[in-house]
This record gives structure tokens, C-alpha cells and sequence, in this order.
């Protein structure tokens, strides 16, 4: 049995400022017991306008929120999740939405760089949206051993791509990491719609942690952080508002489930890296 915890927050576009809330929350998800931390995606900024994250980027290995991440790793012994953060990217204009995992001793032990860009008008409404502006994106699908289990890592619209969950699932995927920042009007129409189906269709423990509520920047965003176990079931979710959800997780329950009801053994099409239309 393991503590995780999903962390939301409503990011603005001061760094400093965000890094101290984060490190709040950190510490009161240490207190209530949790192992692995998970933060949500763009904790460390979310700006005014969609190039103040380029502005911030930092050099792999180097810069604050890095840092930062290193440091909350080690001093609390814990395993953390780093959201998103802006990393350099090929393109001087854009940033690659990467999303980092520190073991307990404050070392990187994976990056996972955002695959699917959200690039939409939402219906009914004003909101446009083009990530492809300012975000280069992934190609790589991670999934990472640790103490907790093996560990996928996504961000946010990921979860509208069920294939990519299909390829973590024959990496060994059993516990699934989604840093979001859901707009309101998709995640009131289909968050926690996405986070459970993902956890029953590939029988795996989902931490979702997500912004939640109104930004600086004018826009709102969803929330409804949660731990979802492989049955779909809610272990643990926060609505509104800034806070953590703090939930145990059994790996056991995980691989009896599996056992007793064997659908990804009943697969019979397999999606495969390297087959989609642009061969990443």
C-alpha cells in the first residue's frame, strides 16, 4: 500500500510566487503521509499571454523550477511529479511542455515531453486555443519503474488519445500520472468522463492533478483533481479550489483485478509506436 497525492492549483504569472504555493501544498501532502507527489501541468507558470512561458524556459538540467523540483524531492524524500515546466526547445520561439519525475533523492529519472497540442475552438463559445504557437511537441511515450509501481506519464489533452495509454500498457504502464489544466467548459463536458475510462479501459490506478479555478490571465480552468483505482472508482478528489487529494493506492488490488477480469489479455489489435500518420 502507497500514499500518492494530486496537488491543485490556480497558477498565475509570477514564478516565484507559484513555486511558494507549490511548496505549501507539497508540504501538506508530506504531512498527510503521501510517497509520490503530483503536480499539476504549467504549476510554475501560467502567464498573461502564451509566449511569457518561452521567456521562462529553461536549459535542460539547469534553472529555479528545476531546481525547486530537485530540492522538494530530496528534502521531503519523496517522489515527485513536476507537472509541466517550459524547457528549450529547437524552435528559440517555442518550449517543450516537459514533464519531469524526481526520485527521493532529488535526482531526474524521466521526462516525458507532451505529444498532443491543444489546438481548438471550443463550440459555443469565444475560447480558441493553439499550443502549436509556442509548444514543440513530444514524440517519446515514458513509462518509468519506481517503488510505486510502473509509471506512465502524460499531460492534460493526452487523455483524448487512448492509444497512446494502449502503448504504455505494453511498456508495463500499472499507475498513470495526467498533470492537467482542463478548461472549464471540456472538463465540465468529459474530465472525469476521461480520467475513469482511462483506469478501466487499461485496469491502472490514474492520478490526475489539475489546475482549478479562475487565473489572472482570465481564463478558468476545471479542476476536479482525483485518484481513480482500475476499477473506476474515485479515491480521492478535490472539486474547487486550491488543495490536495491524498489517496492509497494497492498494487496488489491492481494485479487481482487484472487476474480476475483479464481484459488486456483479451486484445486483439495493438497500436504500435511508429505507425501513426507522421511515424512518431
Amino acid at each position: 500500500m502507497s500514499r500518492v497525492a494530486c496537488i491543485q492549483m490556480a497558477s498565475g504569472p509570477n514564478v516565484g510566487g507559484n513555486l511558494l504555493e507549490a511548496e505549501r501544498m507539497i508540504q501538506e501532502a508530506v504531512a498527510g503521509g503521501a510517497e509520490l507527489v503530483v503536480l499539476p501541468e504549467n504549476f510554475a507558470i501560467m502567464g498573461l499571454h502564451e509566449t511569457d512561458k518561452v521567456a521562462v524556459r529553461e536549459t535542460p538540467g539547469d534553472g529555479p523550477i528545476q531546481e525547486f523540483l530537485a530540492q522538494q524531492a530530496r528534502r521531503h524524500g519523496i517522489w515527485l511529479v513536476g507537472g509541466t515546466l517550459p524547457l528549450a526547445a529547437e524552435d528559440a520561439t517555442k518550449v517543450r511542455a516537459a514533464c519531469l519525475l524526481y526520485d527521493d533523492r532529488g535526482e531526474q529519472v524521466a521526462r516525458y515531453d507532451k505529444l498532443h497540442l491543444f489546438d481548438v475552438e471550443l463550440p459555443d463559445s469565444e475560447e480558441r486555443y493553439t499550443e502549436s504557437e509556442t509548444i514543440e511537441p513530444g514524440a517519446e511515450v515514458v513509462v518509468v519503474d519506481t517503488p510505486f509501481g510502473r509509471l506512465g506519464l502524460s499531460v492534460c489533452y493526452d487523455l483524448r488519445f487512448p492509444e497512446l495509454f494502449r502503448a504504455m500498457l505494453d511498456q508495463g504502464m500499472e499507475l498513470l500520472a495526467v498533470p492537467s489544466a482542463f478548461t472549464e467548459i471540456t472538463g465540465r463536458a468529459h474530465w472525469e468522463m476521461l480520467v475513469r475510462t482511462r483506469a478501466i479501459e487499461n485496469l491502472c490506478f490514474v492520478l490526475a492533478a489539475a489546475q482549478g479555478g479562475y487565473h489572472v490571465n482570465g481564463r478558468e480552468t476545471h479542476g476536479d483533481s482525483m485518484v481513480v483505482d482500475p476499477w473506476g472508482g474515485i479515491l480521492g478528489r478535490l472539486v474547487r479550489g486550491s488543495g490536495v487529494v491524498l489517496a492509497d493506492i494497492d498494487l496488489e488490488q491492481l494485479r487481482a483485478t487484472r487476474r480476475h477480469f483479464p481484459s488486456i489479455d483479451h486484445r486483439r489489435l495493438h497500436c504500435r509506436p511508429g505507425t501513426g500518420p507522421e511515424g512518431a
